[in-house]
């Protein structure tokens, strides 16, 4: 969802940067672990000796409420609109009242089905969250197709022995360069739906090489 959906990158950088500074801890640390992780995850890995638990009830509430520049990002309204409901869930490191605030923010819809990190028990880099996605689904991990925007996260798929496509919206291309394929946006990317597949096409210049 952030950095493939929506642009939350600035209330993301926001809260994490003023909770590092409450708990003194380095700001640029704890953004670089934030992104495409679940809070509680960051938490324990910036402050050990801290209640995971406690700040990570703090840190969504202050997630929720900030929501100064959470948009949609290019092409996510259209890509949604276009496929089938049954056939894609949104697979999240935020909780699931957050990922419903921030859609709504964005003006997405919601979708049928929905992976967060209330759901799992380790969340990305690890691929229970996809693999968790793909049952949802009633698809095999072969024939799912993953958009990432974070190392975590491309991580977390081709764990699962999934095929991903990054979008660089939140990291560059050499971070990213263990994906299938790597766009700018999801605007490079056109659906062809039938009864029985999912084909996407690529603009050439968004092609891996």
């Amino acid at each position: 969802m952030d950095g493939v959906l929506i642009d939350s990158t600035p209330a993301v950088e926001r809260v994490w940067r003023k909770w590092a500074i409450e708990h003194r801890l380095d700001p640029e640390r704890v953004v670089q672990q934030a992104h495409g992780r679940r809070s509680i995850e960051t938490i324990r890995a910036v402050a050990p000796d801290m209640d995971a638990e406690r700040e990570n009830v703090t840190v969504e509430q202050m997630e929720i409420e900030d929501k100064e520049g959470v948009i949609a990002l290019n092409g996510a309204l259209s890509l949604l609109h276009r496929l089938p409901e049954e056939r894609f869930a949104i697979v999240t490191s935020a909780t699931r009242p957050l990922t419903l605030a921030r859609l709504g923010y964005a003006g997405l819809p919601a979708p049928k089905f929905m992976v967060t990190a209330d759901d799992v028990r380790e969340g990305k880099p690890f691929p229970e969250p996809y693999l968790k996605g793909a049952e949802l689904l009633s698809a095999g991990p072969e024939d799912c197709l993953v958009f990432e925007d974070t190392p975590a996260g491309v991580a977390a798929a081709r764990g699962a022995g999934m095929q991903v496509i990054a979008v660089t919206t939140t990291y560059s291309t050499h971070e990213l360069k263990s994906a299938d394929a790597i766009v700018s946006s999801l605007a490079e990317i056109q659906p062809e739906i039938d009864e029985r597949s999912i084909k996407l096409c690529l603009t050439p210049a968004s092609q891996k090489r």
